[in-house]
């Protein structure tokens, strides 16, 4: 699959990319939870080709406290906080310290979801293959915020399937130790940002992905 041209025009032709892959896997009856905000258009044709459900898994970047633009971990809706504890001791801070950073970004992480979802529960996952979706991975934290808390979700013999359009070589493998299987389109060389894969890669709004939502 590292073949594919890239830069990908858009998230619509990259999930057309990542659906044709994922349509070729024996699935049990899955259903798709995008990261928004990118993950969800990447999501929809994924949805689409598979024909079933999709639906918002909320995550939230905890930023660094003196540095809110750095991650140093993440947070699911239903999932406790992830953090890249070698970065953070690196920086000279414990997971305590990063406390405030955390309920900020528990107060945002509810709010979104009140929006995305409204009165919409999580679809049911036991004994189902979810296939959690974003538009791509540089260090992975989010999407391990992610299939972490899915995976404390699931009961009996459903699996946790990461799916992006484009991927740092490195995370790929740091994920397969998280997820069930960790399906990519593309790990090229020299990735910096998820960004530079795609011609078109605007930053989407709330309307966005209730637009997106609404058109799956």
């Amino acid at each position: 699959m590292n073949r594919v041209r890239l830069p990908f025009t858009d998230r619509a032709e990259a999930g057309a990319l990542l659906a044709e892959v994922l349509s070729g896997m024996a699935l049990a009856d899955p259903v798709v939870l995008a990261l928004p905000r990118g993950g969800v258009a990447v999501a929809v044709p994924v949805a689409e080709r598979l024909a079933v459900p999709l639906e918002v898994l909320v995550t939230r970047k905890i930023g660094c406290p003196d540095q809110p633009e750095l991650g140093v971990g993440a947070i699911a809706e239903g999932g406790e906080p992830v953090f890249d504890r070698e970065l953070l001791y690196r920086l000279g801070f414990e997971p305590e310290d990063v406390a405030p950073v955390i309920e900020r970004e528990r107060r945002e992480l509810a709010r979104r979801v009140r929006v995305y979802r409204a009165d919409r529960p999580l679809p049911e996952v036991a004994d189902r293959d979810v296939v959690v979706v974003d538009d791509g991975l540089a260090t992975g934290g989010t999407a391990r915020a992610a299939v972490r808390a899915v995976r404390s979700m699931q009961e009996g013999n459903g699996r946790v399937i990461l799916a992006v359009p484009v991927a740092a070589g490195e995370t790929v493998e740091s994920l397969r130790a998280e997820a069930d299987e960790v399906v990519v389109v593309a790990t090229p060389a020299g990735f910096r940002a998820v960004g530079q894969w795609y011609e078109r890669f605007d930053q989407l709004a709330d309307d966005d992905v209730l637009e997106l939502l609404g058109r799956a």
